[in-house]
């Protein structure tokens, strides 16, 4: 079938961003639902977009938003707060707005490992949405990235902050990831919207290479110029770094955090993927491109970007 109409929920946040210009330019014309308008403005150039201002719980507003759609895309998630309410009720709701308004085609983003027995509440809540929407009867497909990295993520820049500090203690240093590149996420949903064979699967996304938390960190810090000293915590330090963090401004960690990270986050670590054998697409390394937005980070950078904004 011809997508020409997809409505993206969770379209505004890190990976909409880049699956939206990534559709735009196939001339796909897309409806993104935020919580507030004005902070998806950097959507509101893109030619085929049409952002608007919805409570996407409203059952009514959900009807009338995936009317008319040839597929809707869902990628709301949270790394804290209402876990149910964002994993498990709003998928709930966005496949029944679906069946009632004969959507056939969901394509619904979830996590590496996530299952409704997991050790955190982040990855339970998240193995139930993916339950019920593999349940639902509609043709869907469901993606299971590990960390995902590319401009403008929450991973690799967060690492790159953190490493101005002279001394950074650094919780859960052996957990095990195997970043994924966003635009390598993009075109597998993109690959996947009129693909017939990709129906009713779950598909766990990673790219080629396995690192430790403290090998990102070390990376990410170094490409922005900075040499913490970094000590790995413990087991039971680690769970009391995340109690702390868990109560301070920003939430940089919580205990849920902490529960999930003990199970390695990999595909595999030779370097297989599902992103080549279905859909032909060679996974990216953090090498290839983190450099291009983390060397920003640096000081002379910055100043270089500033005076370049400036006209001087």
């Amino acid at each position: 079938m011809q997508v020409e109409n997809v409505c993206i929920f969770g379209g505004s946040g890190f990976v909409g961003g880049h699956l939206a210009n990534f559709l735009t330019a196939l001339d796909i014309r897309l409806s993104i639902p935020a919580r507030r308008r004005e902070r998806a403005k950097a959507l509101l150039v893109l030619p085929t977009v049409d952002v608007i201002q919805a409570d996407i719980y409203d059952d009514a507003l959900l009807d009338r938003l995936v009317s008319g759609m040839d597929a809707v895309i869902n990628l709301v998630g949270t790394l804290h707060g209402d876990f149910n309410s964002a994993h498990v009720e709003l998928p709930r709701k966005i496949v029944a707005a679906c069946q009632r308004n004969g959507i056939a085609r969901l394509l619904h983003m979830s996590a590496l490992n996530a299952h409704p027995g997991a050790a955190s509440a982040y990855l339970r809540t998240k193995g139930e949405g993916e339950r019920i929407v593999m349940s639902s009867g509609l043709n869907a497909t469901v993606f299971r990235p590990s960390v995902i990295f590319g401009p403008g993520d929450r991973s690799l820049s967060l690492f790159a902050k953190l490493g101005a500090l002279p001394i950074l203690p650094l919780g859960s240093p052996d957990a095990k990831f195997q970043p994924v590149y966003v635009e390598d996420v993009v075109r597998a949903f993109t690959g996947s919207l009129d693909a017939p064979h990709t129906i009713g699967h779950s598909y766990d996304l990673c790219g080629p290479r396995c690192y430790s938390l403290r090998e990102l960190v070390e990376y990410a810090a170094r490409m922005a110029g900075h040499n913490p000293a970094i000590v790995g915590l413990n087991g039971t330090l680690s769970y009391l770094q995340a109690l702390i963090l868990e109560f301070l401004p920003g939430k940089l960690m919580t205990r849920d955090n902490y529960f999930s990270m003990k199970v390695d986050n990999i595909c595999d670590c030779d370097g297989h993927s599902n992103l080549t054998s279905i859909w032909g697409i060679h996974p990216i390394a953090i090498e290839e491109v983190a450099p291009r937005y983390l060397a920003h980070r640096m000081p002379r950078e910055r100043y270089d970007d500033f005076r370049q904004r400036a006209g001087r």
